[in-house]
C-alpha cells in the first residue's frame, strides 16, 4: 500500500485549467496552502519563504481540488454543506500521523471521512460520507479519506484486525469465507468500521452483545498530536475508552482487531404485528428478559389504510443448516395482532436493507435531505415518549423511510462513552426518516429538537448519529452527565489543540 519514493513537491497538487499546480506547504502569513509561486524568490499572496511551513513527505497524496472532492463536501444527511481544505488520501498510517501532526502545529482541522458504500454493486458512485448532519466534515479544514486504510489484514477463530476505512460488508464476506462473523452488525453493512466504533454501533445484537464498541478487542489510534497507540482494556485503557463511541474526538481510529462468532447458517425471521402500543411494549420486554431469540429489534410502520401507526417486533432464531425451530415455544406468552415467519440464510439476513437502499436510490429519495433522530429512552418513560412522538409525526415525516424501536439491556453496553440512561431496560427509539421532494427539512429539524427536548426532560440520551440542532454547551454537559469532565480531560490529553472532529460540535464554545 506504501508508495514511497513521492517527493514533497509531488505530495499536494490542486487542479486548475492547465498543468496541476505544486502545493509545498502552508502560508503562516495568510492561512492558506502554499502554492510554487510562494517560494523565496516569489511574491504570491504577499508572503516571503520565511512564512512557508513545508508539508512532510507522505505516501499518499492531499488534494485541494479535482475530480472528487465534492464528495467530501457534504454527507449522507445533505443538511450541512461546507468545503474541506484539502483531502488527504493516504497511502499509510504514518501518513495519517504526519498530516495530523502537521495539522496541530498549524490549528487546522482534520476529521475522517468514511466514504463508504455499496461498492460492490454501485462502484465509485456508492462513496459518501455517512454522517447525517456534518459530524464528519472538517468545517474547512482537511478530510481524511478512510478508503486509503480499508483492507483486512488477517481472519483468525474468534477475531479478525481490519483497518478502520473497511466496511463491516468486507468484514462479513471475509468472515463468512472462514466461518466467523461479527456479533453485532448494523442494519446496513457498507458503513466504515471506524465510522461506527466512533459512535458506538448499535444492531439486533445488542441485547445479548451490547453495540459493536463492546466487541472491539484493541485498536490502532492516531491522537491529535500524531502519535501512534495501540489502545486496549490492559493498554492505554484511557484511550482506548475515550475512542469508543466518543465522536472522534480523542484520536483517529485506524487499525481494529474485531471479536468474531462462529456463524449459524439459518435464520428464521419472525415479524409481529400490533395495534397496541401497549401490547407492544409488554410483549417486547418479555421477548428481551426471556432470551428465546437470537436478534430482536422493531420498528413502527403505518396500517395499510395510513390511518394509524402499527408496531412491528422483529425476532431472528438462528440454527445450523437442516434444524427447526419449535415457533410455538418462542411465541408462547406473545399476544400480536398477526404474526409471520420466513426462512433464509444468515447472510440473506445479514444485507437484508440491499434491497431497500436499491429501491430508494432508484425512487430518488437517498440524495435527498434526511432529517434523521436517535434517542435512547429509560423504559419507565418509553411509553409517555412513544404516545407523544406518534400525535407529532406524520406519514410525510416518515417518507420513504424507516422508525425503528425496540428494547435492549443497558448492562450489556459496557463502552463508558455509549451514554444511555441509568435504567437497566431501556428503549432505542431511531427515526430513519427519508421524506419526499420538497419536505419542510427546516421544520423537522425543529421537530427534532422538539423530540430530544422530550426525551431529555424523560430521562432520554441522544446517539450521536442524528441531526438535533442548536446543541449548546450547556446541552452537551448534561448529555455525559457525571462522564463531563472525563470528556473534557481526554480531550485536553490526547487532543489538545482541539483539531479532531469539530463537525460532532461537542467541545465548542
Amino acid at each position: 500500500m506504501s508508495r514511497p519514493g513521492l517527493s514533497r513537491r509531488s505530495l499536494l497538487t490542486s487542479a486548475g485549467a492547465g498543468a496541476l499546480t505544486t502545493v509545498i506547504g502552508w502560508n503562516t502569513a495568510t492561512a492558506a496552502w502554499a502554492t510554487e509561486p510562494d517560494t523565496p524568490t516569489g511574491t504570491a499572496g504577499g508572503s516571503s519563504g520565511a512564512d512557508i511551513a513545508r508539508l512532510p513527505a507522505l505516501d499518499g497524496t492531499v488534494t485541494l481540488h479535482g475530480e472528487g472532492l465534492e464528495r467530501f463536501s457534504g454527507d449522507f444527511g445533505h443538511l450541512v454543506t461546507t468545503p474541506p481544505r484539502a483531502v488527504l488520501r493516504p497511502g499509510s498510517v504514518r501518513d495519517v500521523q504526519q498530516l495530523v501532526a502537521f495539522a496541530r502545529r498549524h490549528h487546522i482541522p482534520v476529521a475522517v471521512n468514511g466514504q463508504s458504500g455499496d461498492l460492490a454493486q454501485l462502484g465509485e458512485a456508492a462513496l459518501e460520507s455517512h454522517s447525517s448532519y456534518g459530524q464528519a466534515n472538517p468545517r474547512g479544514g482537511v478530510a481524511i479519506d478512510a478508503r486509503g486504510l480499508s483492507r483486512i489484514l488477517s481472519l483468525h477463530p474468534g477475531r479478525a484486525v481490519v483497518e478502520a476505512g473497511a466496511t463491516w460488508a468486507q468484514v462479513t464476506e471475509a468472515g463468512l469465507a472462514a466461518g466467523w462473523v461479527p456479533p453485532v452488525l448494523t442494519d446496513y453493512l457498507h458503513l466504515s468500521v471506524g465510522g461506527t466504533l466512533s459512535v458506538g454501533g448499535i444492531g439486533g445484537g445488542v441485547q445479548r452483545h451490547g453495540m459493536q464498541v463492546d466487541n472491539v478487542l484493541e485498536l490502532d489510534v492516531v491522537t491529535g498530536t500524531g502519535e501512534l497507540l495501540t489502545a486496549s482494556p490492559t493498554r492505554n485503557r484511557d484511550l482506548f475508552e475515550a475512542v469508543l463511541a466518543g465522536g472522534g474526538q480523542a484520536g483517529i481510529i485506524v487499525r481494529v482487531t474485531l471479536a468474531l462468532h462462529p456463524v449459524r447458517e439459518r435464520a428464521h425471521v419472525f415479524s409481529l404485528y400490533y395495534d397496541d402500543l401497549d401490547t407492544y411494549l409488554t410483549d417486547q420486554e418479555k421477548v428481551l428478559a426471556r432470551r428465546r431469540f437470537d436478534l430482536q429489534v422493531g420498528d413502527v410502520v403505518r396500517s395499510e389504510d395510513g390511518s394509524r401507526w402499527r408496531y412491528k417486533a422483529e425476532l431472528v432464531a438462528f440454527t445450523d443448516t437442516g434444524q427447526t425451530v419449535d415457533q410455538a415455544a418462542l411465541l408462547a406468552g406473545l399476544t400480536p395482532a398477526d404474526v409471520q415467519v420466513v426462512e433464509q440464510s444468515w447472510r440473506e439476513y445479514a444485507y437484508r436493507v440491499d434491497g431497500f437502499s436499491a429501491y430508494l436510490r432508484a425512487a430518488g429519495y437517498w440524495a435527498l435531505p434526511k432529517p434523521w433522530l436517535s434517542v435512547f429512552l429509560p423504559a419507565t418513560t418509553t411509553r409517555t415518549f412513544m404516545a407523544r412522538a406518534a400525535e407529532i409525526l406524520t406519514a410525510d415525516d416518515l417518507g420513504a423511510g424507516l422508525l425503528l424501536f425496540y428494547p435492549y439491556l443497558r448492562s450489556k453496553v459496557r463502552a463508558p462513552l455509549a451514554v444511555l440512561p441509568e435504567q437497566e431496560i431501556g428503549w432505542h427509539f431511531d427515526l430513519l426518516a427519508f421524506p419526499g421532494p420538497g419536505a419542510d427539512t427546516a421544520a423537522m429539524l425543529q421537530r427534532n429538537r422538539v423530540l430530544y427536548d422530550l426525551a431529555v426532560e424523560l430521562g432520554g440520551k441522544r446517539y450521536l448519529i442524528g441531526a438535533v440542532p442548536g446543541m449548546t454547551h450547556t446541552d452537551w454537559q448534561h448529555h455525559y452527565g457525571q462522564l463531563w469532565q472525563r470528556v473534557v480531560a481526554a480531550k485536553r490529553r490526547w487532543d489538545p489543540a482541539g483539531i479532531l472532529t469539530p463537525g460532532q460540535g461537542i467541545h465548542a464554545s
